[in-house]
């Protein structure tokens, strides 16, 4: 498969980078998420640990009864700093204290006994499914320190995600800033290129305009041989024309369409291998339906394709054409040849610059028509479907 080596390199290269950024990514935001994990459950272990000493301590302020001479001033000390854990502490199956619940803080005035006791019971259950409740026996008695992660254990495990999608947002914004950069520096460029090849073949066609004036002067000069060099310089100045409308600003103008296709059908099939069977088909609604188009262009996209359809068959094979509306009353224009197909892997690149199937080109035929239908026509050229060995359709729609 021949590709044009300048574009090829270009687009490869920015694939390659692409693809390693989005590995780069991947493996930094996997390292963000183990560490952050990691970091949690250390501050998990140790407020594990910190329940159990508070349970502990619970355990043993019960059991010695505050009548008791003991010094509770280090037990006091560990309940009373516990400021961040919620904790309900449930002794013979009944809520006898709690901590730190964030529903009930700054509310317990305004709810009910009922409604605080049902509060603490639902808190209990989802306590029980995040940690293993810590038992302690007094006695006959058996209790249960219920416990949570705090607040921030429960921010940081989140933390890591908020972090990524933030990088993910800003990332977009960076990737569309740099994509619209790089397309309008593409623009520029076939803008640039477009004026000077319309600039360079000016001149020549002037003088080959002259030359045909001279030689027609000439005794004896064949008016048959002048006519054809005189419709070929008018080819010329049509193409002229085109690359001047694709450098500027194309001027619009309500055309027939199915006029347009059946003149330039008729111009290519005196042009193209007689190999190839055309098969044309109307079936607009309105066979007179205008469309606001550029002539010049729309003509060059119509030719593109068939010739890269020629080309796709080998010239031999079959040509069908189709215009048609859709739903929309958009005028829709397919052209399905019998060639080779195309590959699915290629089915992304197919108008892409220096893609290209053939050993010669530039592969940029069907990246201009693209851009000639969507950028200048606000409509839309895509591949329709393909088969390896049967064929291909492209479909072009424009808008009324």
């Amino acid at each position: 498969m021949a590709k044009n080596r300048v574009f090829f390199d270009i687009y490869e290269q920015l694939s390659g980078i692409r693809i390693l950024s989005i590995i780069i990514l991947l493996i930094l935001g996997g390292g963000v998420l183990y560490y952050f994990d990691q970091l949690a459950q250390s501050l998990d272990e140790r407020e594990t640990k910190y329940a159990t000493l508070y349970a502990e301590s619970i355990r043993f302020l019960i059991e010695k009864g505050l009548d008791s001479d003991c010094d509770y001033t280090y037990v006091q000390e560990i309940l009373s700093a516990n400021e961040t854990i919620p904790t309900i502490l449930v002794l013979n199956g009944e809520v006898n204290r709690h901590l730190n619940i964030p529903e009930l803080e700054g509310s317990t005035n305004t709810l009910s006994a009922n409604e605080v006791e049902n509060l603490l019971l639902m808190k209990v259950n989802e306590m029980r499914q995040e940690h293993e409740p810590i038992q302690f026996d007094i006695g006959d008695e058996t209790g249960y320190v219920y416990y949570s992660s705090s607040l921030i254990v429960s921010q940081l495990r989140y933390f890591p995600y908020v972090l990524i999608a933030a990088f993910l947002v800003l990332g977009s914004l960076a990737f569309i800033a740099y994509s619209s950069s790089r397309r309008a520096e593409e623009n520029r460029v076939w803008v640039g290129l477009a004026k000077e090849t319309a600039h360079q073949l000016g001149t020549p066609i002037s003088a080959l305009m002259a030359w045909v004036e001279v030689l027609k002067s000439e005794p004896g000069f064949d008016e048959s041989i002048g006519d054809e060099m005189t419709k070929d310089i008018s080819r010329l100045e049509t193409i002229t024309t085109r690359f001047s409308n694709i450098g500027s600003v194309p001027q619009m103008k309500e055309q027939p369409i199915t006029e347009l296709v059946e003149t330039t059908l008729k111009y290519l099939e005196k042009r193209i291998s007689r190999k190839v069977e055309w098969f044309y088909e109307n079936e607009l609604i309105d066979r007179e339906q205008l469309v606001k188009i550029n002539r010049p262009l729309i003509e060059w996209v119509i030719e593109n394709l068939c010739k890269n359809a020629v080309d796709a068959m080998a010239g031999i094979g079959e040509l069908h054409i189709l215009i048609t509306n859709d739903s929309r009353n958009r005028v829709i224009i397919d052209i399905r040849d019998t060639g080779k197909g195309i590959l699915k892997s290629n089915m992304r690149r197919v108008f892409r610059p220096g893609f290209s199937t053939k050993k010669r080109g530039w592969g940029l035929g069907l990246t201009l028509a693209k851009r000639i239908v969507e950028i200048y026509h606000n409509g839309n050229l895509f591949v329709k479907e393909t088969q390896l060995g049967k064929g291909t359709t492209f479909r072009m729609v424009l808008s009324k």
